[in-house]
């Protein structure tokens, strides 16, 4: 029997999504604070990164996006770079489309807009595990979503006005926040060899084509590990499904 609206404890599932995510959100902190104090140190208005964060909500790509603005990168190298760095996200979509494929299209579209991959990485693992339902689910959803905008927002302010007190708080190496967040996110999903093949081709190409001007090794390493990924996994599937089926 399906649950309505009225059944379901709509605090408890937010609460269940947002204590899910603490983790991240505890890692995400001075990934936050970087983000706002780089608006000062590329000269930007500090308006226009808080802009960013509460109308883009995209994280690295605002990271990229800032970069190649404050180099006057062309327009396209801008929006192409963005593009393929978000298209993971198209991907995590694919994903979840079976959990909220029944929920009205205004609902989806709120939760496409909180689509990150700390959201992705604290909620998936609830809907696999039964955890929650495709019936309420997207109450945790939201719940995860608006706990990492709140935080989002709330360290962007705060790397802005610190930013702006404190020259050179961009050089403290608070990036790392970024990296090992990421690494968080990607190590338990490697596990088969076409992820090992996209991550380690991805992170050769970067390394390579570190030199390209505006950033654009980010874009090539970026297709190529997606592209390496793609083709690995049509060659691997059909065998790990032989496998699976001899068991």
């Amino acid at each position: 029997m399906a649950i309505n609206d009225d059944q379901v404890n709509v605090a408890q599932e937010m609460k269940r999504g947002a204590i899910a995510s603490i983790p991240m959100i505890i890692g995400g902190i001075p990934f936050g604070i970087l983000f706002g104090s780089l608006a000062s140190s590329y000269d930007l208005s500090p308006w226009f990164a808080v802009a960013m964060s509460m109308f883009v909500f995209a994280g690295s790509a605002q990271f990229v996006a800032i970069g190649l603005i404050s180099i006057d990168a062309p327009l396209w190298v801008i929006v192409s770079t963005t593009f393929i760095v978000n298209l993971r996200h198209l991907l995590y979509a694919a994903d979840l489309v079976k959990y909220v494929k029944h929920l009205p299209i205004t609902t989806r579209f709120v939760m496409g807009f909180g689509l990150t991959d700390e959201t992705y990485a604290a909620v998936q693992p609830l809907y696999g595990t039964g955890t929650i339902n495709k019936e309420s689910g997207h109450y945790a959803y939201l719940g995860s979503f608006l706990s990492f905008y709140i935080m989002w927002n709330i360290t962007t302010v705060l790397g802005v006005l610190f930013g702006e007190l404190v020259p050179g708080m961009s050089d403290w190496g608070l990036e790392f926040a970024m990296v090992a967040t990421f690494i968080s996110i990607i190590t338990p999903y490697l596990k088969s060899y076409p992820f090992w093949l996209s991550m380690v081709s991805a992170g050769v190409a970067s390394i390579v084509l570190f030199d390209l001007p505006n950033n654009l090794g980010l874009l090539i390493s970026a297709i190529v590990g997606v592209g390496i990924g793609y083709f690995a996994d049509l060659r691997y599937s059909p065998i790990n499904e032989h496998q699976e089926r001899a068991q």
